[in-house]
């Protein structure tokens, strides 16, 4: 995807090819006025109103195009995004290195859901190494050093490699948050069942099992990708120009298995949770029983539907303005049906797109790093288990937590299986 400045480069000079003629030397462009100003008349318009406004409009708008001495400004948009997106990858990878380490910690790994949300904090590293940061090296980089496109980025090999590992960590990304829905759907629905389906040995397959369609799913990106030179002569890594068609129908299936179908199923999992929790805590307050495994079962709940919210928030913005944009650009490159009017008016909407696009990429980078905080503010135990994994000298509040935390693992199946039940 072309940043704002690649896209007005490239614009021109597709533009300088049409309308200059390099074989005599010639730069005249007033004999290309007619076609220009006779677009409305083959499509029905009066041939009166072709007045001298309008070869003055069309000579206005080529030498807007043709002029190589503008500069291309910043939007805040652009800026926006050069300046925030670092702040999120650090704090990303950061933040997911310690929640990785938290949940691989002895009291928190018991757990099925544990798997998922390591799985998750890996998935989102990768996401931030191989997406974000290639993203902003050569969209946000060049705004601050000046040069465009990180070179080793460009190079075949390099390119594909990247490509595929970031759609592998994007789709791995989305899916491992279904499964972890999935699994607290079972837990808090069909709670015995949970113990059949939802133990560490289940979620270890289910994981690689995602992995394996994740790896096998990707390999149409760096098939259909290179690194190829553009009209200025630079390199530049993306879809082969010959299956830009195929890219796009792929690449557009792919955003909705890894964007819409997510959403709508953690959308409709989700209603079934928190009806059912409702239900439940009318329930207790009856019977007034609590336990500390229902306790960490019912915060992992509670994490799910903030990480549901926070997803949903995150990726469709984005999903919508990428969608509309690239249409836009599909649009464009059947100019010769269009009157200069409404090419530059897609042109216009394209720049208005791409100063969207800047923003709401990068709140869709926010997903990949808010996680730890959400794991702060939701999970009282995450918290707990944080503090211990930097104050490891505190032996006698780990030792009381470790104890309680496994008595529900050491009480008889008769006893556990009657509070189990509760969540």
């Amino acid at each position: 995807m072309m940043s704002m400045e690649e896209h007005a480069k490239e614009f021109n000079l597709h533009f300088k090819q049409l309308f200059l003629n390099k074989e005599n030397g010639s730069t005249e462009t007033s004999a290309y006025n007619p076609w220009l100003c006779s677009y409305d008349v083959k499509n029905g318009s009066n041939g009166s109103n072709l007045s001298a406004d309008c070869l003055m409009f069309h000579d206005n708008l080529l030498q807007a195009l043709l002029d190589d001495t503008r500069s291309y400004t910043p939007s805040p948009a652009h800026r926006f995004f050069t300046y925030i997106t670092p702040v999120i990858a650090v704090f990303g990878v950061v933040g997911n290195s310690v929640s990785l380490m938290v949940f691989l910690s002895k009291n928190m790994r018991k757990l099925s859901a544990s798997m998922y949300l390591i799985a998750l904090a890996i998935s989102d590293i990768m996401s931030l190494v191989f997406y974000v940061l290639p993203e902003w090296l050569k969209h946000g980089e060049p705004l601050l050093s000046g040069y465009s496109w990180p070179p080793l980025l460009q190079q075949n090999g390099v390119c594909q490699s990247v490509l595929y590992l970031q759609y592998i960590a994007r789709f791995l990304s989305s899916w491992f948050l279904v499964f972890f829905t999935i699994e607290r759907f079972i837990g808090v629905c069909f709670p015995l069942r949970r113990k059949d389906l939802c133990d560490p040995r289940s979620a270890s397959r289910v994981i690689l099992g995602a992995v394996v369609v994740a790896s096998a799913g990707c390999v149409f990106k760096p098939v259909l990708s290179g690194s190829f030179p553009t009209i200025s002569g630079a390199m530049m890594c993306t879809s082969d120009s010959h299956h830009q068609y195929l890219s796009f129908i792929l690449d557009s299936i792919f955003g909705v298995i890894i964007t819409f179908i997510p959403f709508i199923l953690i959308t409709i999992l989700n209603v079934f949770i928190i009806r059912k929790l409702v239900l439940r805590n009318k329930r207790n307050r009856k019977i007034r029983v609590i336990t500390t495994e229902s306790i960490i079962r019912l915060e992992f709940t509670f994490i799910l539907l903030a990480m549901s919210i926070c997803f949903v928030a995150l990726n469709l913005p984005y999903f919508a303005v990428w969608c509309r944009r690239y249409w836009k650009i599909r649009q464009m490159l059947n100019m010769h049906m269009m009157s200069p009017t409404t090419l530059q008016h897609h042109d216009d909407n394209i720049g208005d797109l791409d100063n969207t696009l800047h923003v709401t990429r990068t709140i869709f980078y926010i997903n990949y790093c808010i996680n730890f905080f959400l794991y702060s503010v939701t999970g009282a135990y995450f918290r707990k288990e944080l503090k211990h994994l930097f104050c490891k000298g505190d032996q006698n509040i780990r030792l009381s937590y470790a104890h309680r935390y496994s008595a529900y693992t050491t009480k008889p199946h008769s006893q556990t299986s009657r509070q189990t039940s509760l969540l």
